[in-house]
């Protein structure tokens, strides 16, 4: 019994184990699903965000393909395609979108990088490689880098098996170091992979250990070292950094050591190295895009005389400012005078006008170029075409690359046949240009270009000289003057010259008369080149018809130059009558202030009506309006204030610098053409007086400062400075707007407005400014040097000022000024639209509206009632909360009927009208108000 119950206790023992363990399974596996339920949930949530992200790139991408189809040449459009292309890994549509930007654009050496790398990826399985090869071939003509070059390098040795690889492999490594072999700073890696790949020939060219190597072998082995000996010569010849260590290695690799022709080529080049370190050292510590940099770089190169590294020192420069147009210029005539390589040329004007297509004097240039280096006619007309499509910004532009198009294929006439394939192709290009310029032209800028019509007169001088078809001529001419030239003398004398030299008398004569008629700059001229030609081949009745009609026409001009002079002078009076109503009107005012001060009965009245005064003289003065008084300084009961008064011994804060004047500052006499004045300075600007000193003594040496303080010893915000000498102003102008505690200081000369009533201190300029642009919509926090930054991509700044308020707050808006105008043209077609820190801005040439000045309105009239009623309600007239004070006893009827005493209507309400001027006789005095007020 007792081993039964233990065989049931054990057996209860192993199910309760077992019970155990499979609630531990149970558990494990809830866990388990729970674990992979949660996976699950994770992996749907991060499909889902992918999903959602692919399709947000998706319609991006959309957009942006849609933005090209409208405009393709779009950089920044074309950047960002290229980005999520590639992002989401839309292999087919990324070659597609680098394709189409590679045929509008060079691509940076980025782009080209990662096209490249991409297409060797794509190509590793494919047996052909020629398309990677002729990728590579468009990426080295685009800039000169020598990571391209060295990618291409290595590229090439993968495919060293083929037949002919080796030799294609040297061959490219030759190009590269001709290419980018004398770049200072990143040449020597191509030298060095070049060496690399000729010790790895040589390593497989030597025999085994044990060998007896072959003649055959010997001769293979020499011939390789040499090479390699070849090669670090001509390393060691060229100025490299750090070319020691190179010396070092082909010491050490030499079984002879360095030749002594090797070490006298390394000591010249280490000579030479040392007149270019400070040239990049200054490289390397400037600033992208470092234009100056390397414009002092290209000047130091050509007086040096070597065309090698002055090619060189451009490509580094253009690599860096490729959208610079000037410095593509001075390229491609260095190209076209110097070193005159057809295909180094045609290459460089090629890869400058897609650069800078805007830029008409490039596309000029390269249709020269063309025509110089005998490019066929296809391929020249291929490009002037694409110049129209080019986007100039200016009329006169199309009006330039017509003509130089129009001068090549007029050079390529035979004039000698009545009749030529290439005359009709002339005359159907002038027949052309003139419909583009009035169609195509005219429709976008709202002009021709060509006002004085220089297409048809060229036109119509090949027409008479070359094809003697005076005819065409004629209508020609006929044709220029209708279009508003008939008016200029110029005009006439060309065409009489024309005919004189091609046409007949007749129709010199013919000509002459219309002239004379027509003619509105230059009249006299035009009646003395018809007199003279009569007088050499007119008879005397051609004589008589000339002299009455030049006489006649003489008398005309005349009889219009009387009245305009007349008209001139009616409008010299009626501003100097204005300017005469307008000084009439402030000694009226001075004498209206005076009667109201000698009618006051209480001396407060009368102190507070000269501090009123002396603050509306100070703010004339600060306004430039107004008489300026002698005195400087103002005495009341209170103590003594003004420009040259002392101050209180007790006043602190800003009224401590008056603290600095005497008596003798009293009696000095003040000198406008040694002074400036200042103002738009903080009224809590603390020593004013010592702080204008430190900006204003540098520029010469300082009279005295003298600060404007109010009646109450605070500043006023404005000063004057007087220099011992005038030579001083100038420096002092140059100060304007200068930052003062972060609110923009005026300086402005210090003129006495009543002897120069029309002097302006700030003149603004109202024409078209080329080399200037207009920028709207600035955050307000940018500052000046992040746009010079920006703006200095585009080309050379000179000057950046910022739009403020008087406070010195950004308004948002900013003028930029370039060196050229090409470069402020470029800056409009690339920054226009973009952003700048969220905000889109908006760019333009500056063209400042006309502003109209006080001279232009005439001065509004006032009546005595008027100007009366100002001095005893203020400024703004009666308010309509201003209280009555007049006494009770003072409304009654003084006069029977409603009359006036003392000068002051009969009131009829609480609050009478103002006294009238013209019914007054003598002004209430203190007795007068006083019996009033007693009287019951």
């Amino acid at each position: 019994m007792a081993a039964a119950s233990n065989a049931e206790h054990t057996q209860l023992q192993d199910m309760e184990e077992e019970g155990a363990e499979m609630e531990e399974r149970e558990m494990e596996e809830d866990e388990e699903q729970e674990e992979d339920g949660m996976a699950e949930e994770e992996e749907e949530e991060e499909e889902e965000d992918s999903s959602e992200d692919e399709k947000e790139n998706e319609a991006e991408i959309q957009r942006l393909e849609e933005q090209l189809s409208i405009n393709a040449f779009d950089y920044n459009c074309h950047v960002d395609l290229i980005k999520l292309l590639k992002q989401e890994g839309e292999l087919l549509r990324l070659r597609k979108a680098r394709q189409k930007m590679s045929e509008l654009f060079p691509l940076t050496e980025e782009i080209w990088l990662d096209w490249l790398k991409d297409e060797i990826r794509l190509t590793e399985e494919e047996p052909n490689r020629e398309k990677v090869y002729e990728l590579f071939e468009r990426a080295v003509k685009d800039y000169i880098c020598p990571d391209i070059w060295l990618e291409y390098t290595q590229y090439s040795i993968g495919g060293m098996a083929s037949p002919g690889g080796i030799d294609r492999v040297r061959s490219i490594f030759e190009r590269a170091v001709t290419a980018v072999g004398l770049h200072m700073t990143k040449g020597q890696i191509v030298w060095e992979a070049f060496r690399e790949f000729e010790n790895a020939i040589l390593s497989t060219l030597q025999p085994s250990l044990g060998k007896i190597p072959s003649h055959d072998q010997q001769e293979l082995v020499s011939a390789q070292l040499d090479r390699i000996h070849t090669l670090f010569r001509r390393q060691l010849a060229v100025p490299l950094l750090d070319m020691e260590a190179t010396y070092a290695e082909y010491d050490e690799w030499s079984d002879s050591g360095v030749a002594e022709t090797v070490a006298r080529l390394y000591k010249k080049a280490l000579q030479q190295l040392e007149k270019y370190k400070p040239l990049e050292e200054t490289l390397l510590a400037a600033e992208p895009p470092r234009l100056a940099e390397y414009q002092t770089y290209i000047d130091f190169e050509q007086k040096e005389g070597d065309p090698a590294r002055i090619q060189i020192t451009f490509e580094r420069t253009l690599a860096e400012n490729c959208l610079v147009p000037d410095m593509w210029a001075k390229y491609t005539t260095y190209l076209d005078r110097q070193l005159k390589i057809k295909e180094l040329v045609l290459s460089s004007h090629e890869r400058a006008v897609r650069n800078c297509p805007w830029t008409m004097g490039l596309w000029k240039s390269y249709l020269v170029a063309l025509e110089r280096h005998g490019a066929d006619h296809h391929t020249v007309s291929d490009v002037f075409e694409k110049a129209l499509t080019a986007g100039f910004i200016q009329a006169t532009d199309y009006v330039e690359i017509w003509q130089a198009y129009l001068d090549y294929l007029r050079r390529r006439v035979d004039f000698s046949r009545e009749s030529s394939k290439e005359l009709e192709e002339l005359r159907g290009a002038f027949s052309r240009s003139l419909d583009y310029m009035k169609q195509d032209v005219e429709e976008r800028f709202g002009e021709s270009g060509d006002s004085s019509c220089i297409i048809m007169q060229i036109w119509a001088r090949i027409e008479a000289l070359h094809c003697k078809n005076m005819q065409k001529a004629r209508e020609l001419w006929d044709t220029i003057m209708t279009k508003g030239n008939a008016k200029f003398a110029n005009m006439w004398l060309e065409y009489y010259n024309l005919e004189r030299s091609y046409g007949d008398a007749a129709h010199c004569r013919k000509a002459l008369h219309r002239a004379v008629q027509c003619t509105a700059d230059y009249p006299e001229h035009v009646c003395e080149v018809l007199l003279t030609f009569e007088r050499v081949e007119g008879s005397l009745e051609d004589w008589d018809t000339a002299v009455l009609k030049t006489e006649s026409r003489i008398n005309r001009v005349n009889q219009q130059r009387v009245k305009a002079a007349e008209k001139e002078a009616v409008l010299a009076q009626q501003d100097e009558d204005r300017t005469e109503q307008r000084r009439k009107a402030r000694t009226d005012k001075k004498a209206a202030q005076k009667n109201l001060q000698k009618g006051a009965g209480a001396g407060e009245k009368r102190k507070a009506e000269d501090r009123w005064s002396h603050n509306s003289a100070a703010s004339k003065r600060q306004r430039g309006d107004g008489d300026q008084p002698t005195e400087e300084h103002m005495e009341t009961e209170t103590g003594v204030f003004g420009r040259s008064a002392p101050a209180k011994s007790g006043q602190q804060g800003a009224a401590a610098p008056s603290q600095r004047g005497s008596s003798e500052d009293k009696a000095e006499q003040r000198n406008d053409e040694c002074s400036v004045f200042i103002s738009n300075l903080a009224y809590t600007l603390p020593e004013p007086e010592d702080q204008l000193r430190r900006l204003f003594e540098a520029c010469g040496p300082l009279q005295n400062i003298r600060p404007v303080f109010s009646n109450k010893g605070s500043f006023k915000g404005y000063c004057y400075v007087q220099f011992e000498s005038a030579a001083s102003i100038p420096a002092a102008l140059r100060l304007d707007r200068t930052q003062v505690e972060g609110r923009p200081m005026f300086v402005s000369p210090c003129v006495d407005k009543n002897r120069n009533p029309n002097f302006k201190v700030f003149k603004y300029n109202t024409a078209l400014e080329k080399q200037k642009i207009f920028i709207s919509g600035l955050p307000f926090s940018c500052t000046k040097e992040q746009l010079e930054q920006l703006c200095g991509s585009h080309g050379t700044v000179t000057d950046v000022r910022l739009v403020t308020y008087r406070s010195g707050k950004p308004k948002g808006l900013a003028y930029v000024e370039f060196s050229s105008e090409a470069e402020a043209s470029q800056a409009v077609l690339k920054m226009d639209g973009t952003e700048v820190e969220g905000n889109k801005i908006s760019v333009a040439i500056s063209n400042p509206p006309r502003r109209t000045t006080t001279t232009d309105r005439p001065a509004p009239s006032r009546t005595s009632a008027d100007l009366l009623s100002r001095q005893l309600y203020g400024a703004r007239g009666r308010g309509r909360t201003q209280l009555s004070l007049l006494p009770r006893s003072l409304h009654r009827h003084t006069l029977p009927g409603g009359g006036a005493a003392n000068g002051t209507a009969a009131a009829t309400s609480a609050a009478p009208p103002p006294p009238t001027p013209a019914t007054e006789t003598r002004p209430l005095s203190n007795s007068d108000f006083s019996r009033m007020l007693l009287k019951k």
